[in-house]
């Protein structure tokens, strides 16, 4: 902590002594003061030309520099760290400051509060089939990405969704590992939906009822792939997107897609945040919760209606080639 300030007495001899010729360690020996403090005094007055105290601007900081410093190092190693625990560590060295005081420091330099993004918990496996998958397609065109129907489920949950957690990050690293939460698919719910969309538009969404098992999943195929399809005009030659779920890889399954012809994307396991889909999951939950579903009926309808919605707003664009803005082809992957 900063010491206290030397009188007007004191810092006058050491300028006396200054002009007389003593260099800063005789002027500290004979004051018995630090030198760095005879060296502040005379640097002080080289340029101003005065010892007196000069008019602050503004109140003086509440936190030392050392503390600020120690702040920001503690925020930068443990991101997850609270304001709580920055201010019991500030007041463990005597400086008992407002949470308010440590968030203007730390967005100082660059640091702000944000909740921690949900990324898949990934191996240096899973990784390297990433990188292979974003190499292997980097020079695919728009028109190859339009050909693709995406797939996936997800759960929607009755009240709301799960809880969110801060992190103190900088601009532009809402991906690093220390500022993400890892997650495994699938965390609860109310009802399970399976849907499909591409670039022109929205697809059939299913309710599943009961456990998903592969004769479940090849019959919501049966009754809603082929004619999602035909309903967004992919053609005969386009792409099915599907994970790694092992129902979708079993045998029977991927006998079902060769028998009627279908193309299946390869694609790299623990991968859900490359699939534009996840996006499309939460607009839909957004727009869902906003109306306050209150039964699982309700719950149902309202994904549904404003699945439909969705796809109405892709017919009704006067765009020559209507599309929708989650299948941009992507052209980096956070590994």
């Amino acid at each position: 902590m900063k010491s206290k300030e030397h009188t007007r007495q004191v810092r006058d001899k050491v300028i006396e002594k200054f002009k007389a010729g003593l260099g800063y360690k005789k002027i500290s020996q004979a004051l018995n003061i630090p030198r760095s403090t005879v060296q502040a005094i005379i640097q002080k007055w080289k340029e101003y030309g005065t010892t007196v105290n000069l008019p602050r601007q503004g109140r003086p900081p509440k936190l030392t520099g050392q503390t600020r410093r120690a702040l920001i190092r503690n925020a930068a190693k443990r991101p997850m760290v609270t304001l709580d625990e920055l201010q019991r560590s500030t007041a463990q060295v005597g400086e008992s400051v407002h949470r308010t005081t440590i968030s203007r420091a730390l967005h100082k330099v660059g640091l702000y509060g944000r909740v921690a993004s949900r990324k898949p918990l990934l191996t240096e496996n899973h990784k390297k089939s990433r990188l292979q998958f974003a190499t292997s397609h980097v020079g695919d065109t728009a028109n190859m990405w339009k050909k693709v129907l995406w797939s996936d489920e997800t759960k929607m949950e009755l009240f709301g969704q799960n809880a969110k957690r801060y992190v103190w990050r900088k601009t532009n690293t809402a991906h690093h590992s220390e500022h993400t939460i890892p997650t495994v698919k699938y965390g609860g719910g109310s009802i399970m939906l399976w849907g499909c969309f591409s670039s022109a538009g929205t697809g059939k969404l299913v309710r599943v009822d009961g456990k998903m098992d592969g004769a479940k999943y090849r019959a919501i195929l049966e009754e809603n792939l082929l004619e999602s399809a035909k309903d967004l005009r992919l053609g005969r030659r386009f792409t099915f997107q599907q994970d790694n779920d092992p129902k979708h890889k079993a045998r029977a399954t991927m006998e079902w897609f060769k028998t009627k012809h279908i193309h299946v994307l390869e694609w790299p396991s623990q991968s859900p945040d490359l699939n534009p889909i996840e996006n499309l999951w939460q607009d839909l939950k957004t727009a869902v919760h906003k109306r306050c579903p209150s039964n699982l009926t309700e719950l149902e309808l309202f994904c549904k209606e404003e699945w439909a919605r969705i796809r109405a707003l892709v017919k009704n664009s006067t765009s020559t080639t209507p599309h929708l803005s989650y299948t941009v082809p992507f052209c980096t992957v956070h590994c």
